[in-house]
C-alpha cells in the first residue's frame, strides 16, 4: 500500500513538472509570437557588479576603466551608473553625432547643471538653449579677431612685466608661476582695468573659494550644504556686487574699455534687451572658469614636453629668432600667428594632456553609429552619452605611437588629426560646442612661451611631472622645478 502511494506521489510530482515545464514554453512561444521582438543592436555593456559595481568602476577613474573596456568591448558601449546608462562614443568614426546633434537631440544642459551655483542664475546651463545661444554669440563677438589684436597687446604687457621680476638667474615652480601670470593676464583682458589694477587681490582670492566649491561631489549633488559649497556661495555674492559697482560707474562715466567686461556690457539680445548686471557677472565668471585653469595647465605642459625635448626645443627658438628677425622685436597678434612650431608644439601637448577629459550629452532620441568595423548600434534615448578627449586623442589607428610627444605630427603632410576625419582631434571640442576660447587660449600661450623662448635658457630640474587625475580639471601634479639664466643677448 504505502508503495503504491509513494508511487502516485512521484507521478503526481512529475506530471506537475511537465505541465510546468509545456507552461513555461507556451508562454514563450506566445510572447514571441504576440509581443514583438526589440530590434535595438544595443551596444555592449559593461561587466560589473549588479547596482553600485557601474560606480565603483567609474570611480576608480573613467580614463582607468576605458582602457580596460575598449580592447574588449570596441568604440562603443554601455556602463550601467547606478539608475543612468553612459554610453561611451570613442573614435572619430562614432562621435560624428555627439558633436554635430541639434541641442533638442543631445543637450548639454542637464548634465552642467552641476555648473549653475558657481556661475549664477540666468546664464549658461541655467537658461533654455535659445538663450544660451545668444549668450555665446556674445562670447564669439568678443572674441573676434580685431577685439584679439587689442587682447595681445595687454598679454604681451603682462608677460614682460612679470618676468622682468625674475632675476639674472634661479629656480622656480614653473606650474606656479604659469598660473599666477595668466590670472593676471586674464584679469586685465577678460575682467578689466579696474580689477586688474585695484581689486585684483580680493577678485582673485574670491574666485580661489569658487574654484575650491567646485569638487566631485558637486556634481551630483551641487546644494548639498557643505562648507565648501556655503564658501563658493559666499564668494559669488560678493562678486556679483564688485561687478555691480564696477558696471555701474563705468554707465555712469561713460568710460569704455577693451575688455571682455565691456562686451558684456554693450552686448544685447536679439529683441533689444540688454544683459543685467547678473548676467555679465555670471558670463565673466563662465569665462574665466572656462578659461584660466586650461591655459595655465596647457602652459605648464607645454614648457616640460620641451624642456625635455632638445629638437623641438631648439625648433622654437629657431622660429624665434626667424620671425624676429623678420619683424623685428614688436610682438603682436600677426607676429603670434606665424609662430606655426609653437603653435604645433602646444597643440600637441594639449592633445597629450586635455584638461577636460570627459564631455558629456543627456540623449532626447533615439540614434545610431556604426563603428570603423562596420558594427552599427542603436543608442536609446535617455541615455547619457559620453566621450573622452584624453583616451580618443591617442587611439593607435590615428596616431602613430600615440603616447610619444611628436609635433610634427601636425605638420604640413603628415596632418594625422586630418587623416581619419572630423573629430579626431577634439582637446578643443568640436562641432556645435566647440571651444569659443581656442585662439585665445592659443594667442595667450604663445605670448608667454615667445617670452621665455626669447629671453632665457631653462633646465627642468625636477621629474618629469605626473598627471593630476584626481583635479576637476585634470593638470599636472606637484611641482614643475625649473632653472633659468637670463640670456645675455636676448633672441631678436
Amino acid at each position: 500500500m504505502e508503495v503504491v502511494e509513494s508511487t502516485n506521489d512521484n507521478n503526481k510530482i512529475w506530471n506537475v513538472g511537465l505541465l510546468l515545464v509545456a507552461t513555461l514554453v507556451a508562454a514563450k512561444l506566445i510572447s514571441a509570437l504576440i509581443i514583438p521582438r526589440s530590434k535595438k543592436r544595443l551596444p555592449p555593456t559593461v561587466s560589473s557588479w549588479p547596482v553600485v559595481g557601474g560606480l565603483l568602476r567609474f570611480m576608480k577613474g573613467p580614463i582607468v576603466m576605458l582602457r580596460e573596456e575598449y580592447p574588449k568591448l570596441g568604440s562603443v558601449f554601455t556602463l550601467n551608473l547606478l539608475n543612468k546608462n553612459i554610453t561611451f562614443l570613442i573614435g572619430p568614426e562614432v562621435s560624428a553625432h555627439f558633436f554635430k546633434a541639434p541641442e533638442s537631440d543631445l543637450s548639454q544642459q542637464e548634465v552642467y547643471q552641476f555648473n549653475v551655483p558657481t556661475f549664477g542664475p540666468g546664464v549658461v546651463f541655467d537658461v533654455d538653449y535659445s538663450i544660451r545661444q545668444e549668450q555665446f554669440r556674445f562670447f564669439t563677438e568678443a572674441l573676434r579677431v580685431t577685439k584679439l589684436k587689442g587682447y595681445v597687446e595687454q598679454m604681451v604687457t603682462e608677460t614682460e612685466d612679470y618676468f622682468a621680476k625674475w632675476g639674472d638667474s634661479g629656480e622656480v615652480d614653473l606650474k606656479y608661476e604659469l598660473e599666477h601670470l595668466i590670472i593676471l593676464t586674464a584679469s586685465r583682458c577678460l575682467l578689466g582695468e579696474e580689477v586688474r589694477n585695484k581689486l585684483f587681490d580680493d577678485v582673485s582670492a574670491l574666485f580661489h573659494d569658487l574654484d575650491n566649491g567646485m569638487l566631485p561631489i558637486s556634481v551630483i549633488f551641487p546644494y548639498l550644504p557643505i562648507p565648501a559649497h556655503r564658501r563658493r556661495d559666499q564668494a559669488r555674492k560678493k562678486l556679483a556686487d564688485i561687478f555691480a559697482n564696477i558696471i555701474a560707474s563705468r554707465k555712469q562715466t561713460g568710460k569704455t574699455q577693451n575688455d571682455l567686461l565691456q562686451c558684456f556690457i554693450d552686448s544685447k539680445y536679439k529683441d533689444g534687451r540688454s544683459t543685467t548686471e547678473s548676467e555679465v557677472t555670471g558670463l565673466l565668471i563662465a569665462a574665466l572658469f572656462a578659461g584660466q585653469h586650461t591655459s595655465s595647465i596647457t602652459s605648464t605642459w607645454s614648457g616640460a614636453y620641451l624642456l625635455r625635448n632638445p629638437k623641438f626645443m631648439s625648433a622654437v627658438v629657431d622660429e624665434q629668432k626667424n620671425i624676429m628677425q623678420k619683424h623685428g622685436n614688436k610682438i603682436d597678434y600677426d607676429t603670434l600667428s606665424e609662430m606655426e612650431v609653437l603653435y604645433r608644439c602646444i597643440k600637441e601637448a594639449l592633445r597629450l594632456h586635455p584638461p577636460l577629459i570627459m564631455l558629456l550629452r543627456s540623449s532626447h532620441s533615439d540614434f545610431s553609429v556604426k563603428t570603423k568595423e562596420g558594427i552599427e548600434y542603436d543608442i536609446p534615448r535617455g541615455h547619457i552619452v559620453a566621450t573622452s578627449p584624453a583616451f580618443a586623442n591617442r587611439l593607435p589607428h590615428i596616431y602613430k605611437d600615440p603616447d610619444t610627444y611628436d609635433p610634427d605630427r601636425f605638420a604640413p603632410g603628415r596632418d594625422e588629426d586630418k587623416a581619419a576625419g572630423a573629430f579626431s582631434y577634439i582637446s578643443f571640442g568640436g562641432g556645435r560646442h566647440g571651444c569659443l576660447g581656442e585662439p585665445f587660449a592659443y594667442l595667450q600661450i604663445k605670448a608667454i612661451w615667445s617670452h621665455l623662448l626669447r629671453n632665457f635658457e631653462m633646465e627642468l630640474v625636477s621629474p618629469f611631472p605626473e598627471i593630476d587625475w584626481n583635479a576637476m580639471v585634470v593638470g599636472v601634479k606637484g611641482k614643475v622645478m625649473v632653472r633659468y639664466k637670463r640670456r645675455e643677448l636676448a633672441v631678436n
